[in-house]
């Protein structure tokens, strides 16, 4: 690691070392910064969360070389009087709590607007009234439905970037009706940076919101029945990789025609690190954050994780790897969605200089070593064990 003195922004201005109080430090995304943060810089991280599993290796005495750089702290923002006070002992908070599972949004709206909404306002409001400075992650979400998505499947301006293009700060939120409920985080989102946007206007609030654009990689979110609930929903690729761990078709939702554009979570780091150190840049805007090289159908992605789990198993694919199956049998009643997502990647190209690296193949087969490696067994000894009679 460079030291203190060596670091320099992008303007070539030393780096002073900061506190950043990280809220939401134990989720997939956070536990990956927090690893950029204690090994490339000299930042100390107050780390925020109900649950540690993701950071352990972090916080355990024998594994540190970066002594006292991260302290752990197990909260539930929406109801502890900490809160306030951590943040005050920080330079920089960021914040990355969130319901973000799309099994939740139409099953789960109140929970998903309060998480998403009603949670984060004491966030924003202690930053703004102690003057520190607020990193918050949003979603690409907040884009809702393509302008090209209202014209005919055939339409030729469908292709037109100009329909489908999402920019941070000209595209418009184009949500669906309100029984709809799979908007609502969506909506939530929006909600909470038009606040976040006001308080930079009217009182003087720095801040950069982030939007991400399909962060994948190691860690992210569950395997059902392995280290999250039987039951429980993770999203695409964690989904996706658990129905290759148990040797069971991959099911397409309304057949995988949605198009996506995913980018590895290593890179997307890259861009939050240079918000982090560049505040003079960064401060009072929005970025996209994603790859827009990386854009595929979700029954694109099946094939190709298909045939890249075989080759990091050595175990060869199903006859049959994947099955249509409709949106309300798999999400449930007001299920609705985007057909594309394409990240126009101008602003923070000029503002920090970041582009993505990784293509999707070499992101993929780094993810699923990485889910064979750590799961395979497990789900091996899973399956083989007889199940309970009733």
């Amino acid at each position: 690691m460079a030291t203190a003195a060596d670091r320099v922004d992008l303007d070539g201005r030393p780096i002073k070392p900061v506190t950043i109080c990280m809220i939401g430090a134990g989720g997939f995304i956070g536990s990956h910064l927090c690893e950029k943060l204690l090994m490339e810089t000299p930042h100390k991280i107050l780390a925020l969360d109900v649950y540690n599993d993701k950071i352990k290796h972090l916080l355990e005495p024998e594994s540190q070389s970066w002594g006292d750089r991260i302290q752990f702290h197990r909260l539930n923002i929406k109801n502890d009087s900490r809160l306030e006070g951590l943040i005050k002992m920080a330079d920089l908070t960021i914040n990355l709590a969130a319901i973000c599972t799309p099994a939740d949004y139409n099953t789960r709206p109140l929970d998903t607007i309060y998480s998403n909404f009603i949670d984060a306002l004491p966030v924003v409001k202690y930053c703004s009234e102690n003057n520190k400075r607020l990193i918050h992650f949003s979603t690409c979400e907040v884009y809702g439905k393509t302008i090209g998505s209202f014209l005919p499947k055939d339409h030729p301006l469908r292709q037109d970037p100009d329909y489908y293009l999402l920019k941070e700060d000209a595209s418009p939120c184009i949500f669906g009706p309100i029984e709809k409920q799979r908007w609502s985080y969506a909506c939530a989102k929006q909600l909470i940076e038009r606040l976040i946007y006001a308080e930079g206007a009217e009182n003087g609030l720095e801040f950069t919101i982030v939007r991400p654009f399909n962060w994948i990689g190691p860690r992210m979110d569950f395997i059902p029945g392995i280290d999250g609930p039987s039951e429980g929903v993770p999203r695409v690729l964690a989904c996706f990789s658990n129905a290759l761990l148990r040797h069971e078709p991959l099911k397409l939702v309304d057949g995988g025609q949605s198009q996506r554009s995913f980018v590895y979570i290593r890179d997307a780091i890259e861009a939050v690190l240079l918000m982090i150190e560049n505040p003079e840049r960064a401060n009072g805007h929005i970025y996209n954050v994603g790859n827009p090289n990386n854009e595929v159908t979700v029954r694109q992605l099946a094939e190709m994780m298909t045939e890249v789990y075989s080759k990091v198993s050595g175990e060869p694919a199903l006859e049959v790897p994947t099955v249509d199956i409709s949106s309300e049998e798999f999400y449930g009643e007001g299920y609705d969605d985007s057909d594309k997502r394409v990240p126009d990647m101008t602003i923070i190209n000029a503002h920090l200089g970041w582009n993505p690296k990784t293509s999707l193949w070499d992101l993929l087969e780094s993810t699923l070593t990485y889910q064979h490696r750590t799961y395979a067994e497990a789900v091996k000894k899973a399956i083989s064990q007889p199940s309970s009679s009733s």
